[in-house]
């Protein structure tokens, strides 16, 4: 007699059981929120976020260094090694002294310390734009007058010139110059050759420059009258006056 949980044919089981299924498709069967392929999914979605955040950072980055509309004159005057000793022996680093000016009568200087030589260049440019002053030119490319300067052991002497004489100076007083937009100047300097002293000096005596327009306004006075009396003719003081005020 035939079992009753066999089948006439090949004696098998009625209730076969459906083989193991496989890892790959126990993978494919689950739900949309756990499978491998759905993790890497999520992957992705995080990277598209993150990549977001980074354009967001690079349009934020581009306000910040958007050109404010001003051109100005850099001259990197001089870079110097420094160390510094501390605990483990000596930490060395790097100075620069940076003059920065627009050509129009602003000029300023600054100078920083960093372990690389294009950070200290940063820092010191940094610093001159923010210590900038504003230096009166005759014509827009002279001095008014003559003018002395001193810091620590350094002397300087500025002159004015006639037109075409270039720019009578050396070293870190002809970067100052030029990037003050000075076309003719005779300058000596006595004393030390240390250029910070030299360029502080040198900005001493600019500072000390006014024009006879700004003594004019202090005075109640006319230009012209000014100039008259400093023994120019009638004429001249006239037209002076009237260039001055242009």
């Amino acid at each position: 007699m035939a079992d009753e949980n066999t089948t006439g044919e090949g004696n098998q089981p009625a209730a076969v059981l459906a083989p193991e299924a496989t890892p790959q498709e126990v993978t494919e069967n689950r739900g949309p929120g756990r499978g491998r392929g759905n993790r890497g999914g999520g992957d992705r979605n995080r990277s598209d976020r993150g990549g977001g955040r980074g354009r967001r950072d690079d349009r934020r980055g581009g306000n910040r260094d958007e050109d404010q509309g001003e051109e100005l004159i850099e001259k990197l005057v001089h870079i110097n090694r420094v160390s510094k000793t501390v605990k483990g022996g000596k930490r060395f680093g790097f100075a620069a002294l940076v003059v920065v000016g627009d050509g129009k009568g602003r000029a300023g200087f600054g100078h920083g310390k960093a372990r690389e030589v294009p950070e200290a260049i940063s820092k010191a440019t940094a610093a001159a734009k923010k210590a900038m002053v504003r230096v009166p030119l005759k014509a827009g490319r002279t001095l008014h007058h003559d003018g002395l300067g001193h810091f620590g052991a350094g002397k300087v002497t500025l002159r004015s010139a006639p037109a075409g004489t270039g720019i009578i100076a050396g070293g870190p007083m002809r970067a100052v110059f030029e990037s003050l937009g000075v076309a003719d100047v005779v300058t000596k300097s006595n004393g030390t050759s240390n250029p910070y002293n030299m360029i502080r000096a040198t900005f001493a005596a600019l500072s000390e420059q006014t024009s006879p327009k700004s003594v004019a306004q202090r005075r109640g006075k006319k230009v012209a009258d000014l100039l008259h009396r400093g023994g120019a003719s009638v004429e001249v003081a006239q037209a002076d006056a009237e260039a001055i005020v242009e």
